[in-house]
């Protein structure tokens, strides 16, 4: 515990001075307004949260077949004895599980055993098989060659609130698991995000796009009886591997295109979309009115003079809208440390790093939207009055 408690401490020091990587964020890592909760809003306004989705729910798959070898090897037993043929598969192409169950893999073939477990993948499941064929709707709306531009033309919920994560990091049982749990938690997995039609057992269907290497087209298991035939027998040993490749893409995939977006979104900003439109439209309204105020003082020549200082007023208001839309950041809200979570909703700032990052690009906005408030009020101060 106290070499955990130290380790969390040195990240938390390390991240003082930098922004938090993707992986961090994805291990809870982090704090508001770049923690996971935040990612997956983000995600969620694009219409693409099926993406961390998947991920989450294959690293729960992953986190139940650790459970399942951990408590195997609690009981005294081995896994070559407990699964031969999962200890053979491991053995022969690799497996991501292989410290839990004692493998010890030669390290030439360990850097290429990911590639062989694809291989093997597309030749049991059938990734490799002849596509359906290809309708007219292909052709209008062909696939992208990214998860995020398969998911964009969703509409995106904007006022759906769901938990970030569903994926707990320790799983709740009150029996021991089963190796029909696994292949259960795998059938799930593939209905609810891999085919294209689901399944009557999830009826919800949020297929994420992926490459054609990576595509499984059917599932050949059942969780409802166990399997007989060595074939199926066979098949059932990868399931605890079975979507290892498919998560690591939907890594890079989150890592190089969203990731970036909503470090500059949350890291440089704290409007949503949303919020920073409605900022435009009320500071478009305002300075159409301080304009207005500003010439009837001008052409009806009003006396004293110095109540054209008054127009500061409308033209702050104005520009600090305009401004806040423009950069996507409301100073006054960095001010008292809050960040939008979705649209005039808002939490603390926790991120040490992140909230000087803010800080200091809140004084540069208040400033510009100083020096411009001062110029409009001056200039129609110096414009001498004529009545009309």
């Amino acid at each position: 515990m106290d070499d955990e408690k130290r380790q969390q401490d040195e990240w938390a020091d390390s991240r003082r001075h930098r922004l938090p990587s993707f992986a961090e964020v994805l291990s809870r890592r982090t704090r508001p307004p770049v923690d996971l909760f935040m990612f997956y809003l983000f995600l969620q306004r694009e219409g693409a949260e099926d993406i961390l989705d998947f991920w989450l729910d294959v690293q729960q798959h992953e986190n139940l077949c650790r459970a399942y070898f951990k408590d195997v090897r609690k009981s005294g037993r081995t896994i070559k004895d407990d699964w031969p043929q999962y200890w053979e598969y491991a053995r022969r192409r690799g497996s991501i599980y292989g410290t839990v169950v004692g493998l010890h893999p030669d390290p030439k073939r360990s850097t290429a055993s990911t590639g062989e477990m694809v291989a093997d993948h597309e030749r049991e499941f059938g990734r490799r098989s002849p596509p359906p064929a290809t309708s007219q709707d292909d052709h209008q709306h062909p696939r992208s060659s990214t998860p995020f531009s398969f998911t964009a033309a969703r509409t995106p919920p904007l006022f759906n609130f769901r938990r970030a994560s569903r994926a707990p990091t320790v799983i709740p049982r009150s029996s021991a698991i089963t190796r029909m749990d696994l292949v259960s938690s795998a059938e799930r997995i593939y209905y609810r995000y891999l085919s294209p039609v689901g399944n009557a057992v999830d009826q919800e269907n949020h297929e994420i796009y992926l490459p054609p290497a990576l595509r499984i087209h059917t599932f050949p298991l059942s969780s409802q009886q166990e399997p007989r035939s060595q074939t199926e027998l066979g098949m059932m040993a990868q399931i605890p591997d079975l979507y290892h490749a498919q998560k690591e893409y939907c890594f890079r995939a989150m890592e190089q295109d969203a990731f970036p977006r909503f470090l500059r979104s949350k890291a440089f900003g704290n409007l949503t979309p949303i919020s920073a439109l409605v900022r435009l439209v009320l500071g478009l309204i305002i300075l159409w009115i301080g304009l207005a105020v500003a010439f009837s003082l001008v052409f009806l020549d009003v006396h004293p003079k110095s109540k054209r200082f008054f127009l500061f007023l409308p033209f702050g208001f104005a520009i600090l809208f305009l401004v806040s839309h423009q950069y996507e950041l409301d100073p006054i809200l960095v001010f008292l440390g809050q960040s939008e979570t979705t649209p005039f909703r808002t939490l603390t700032i926790r991120e040490p790093y992140v909230r000087n990052l803010l800080l200091g690009r809140a004084v540069w906005v208040t400033i510009v939207v100083s020096l411009i408030t001062t110029g409009l009020t001056l200039l129609f101060w110096a414009v001498p009055g004529h009545r009309l």
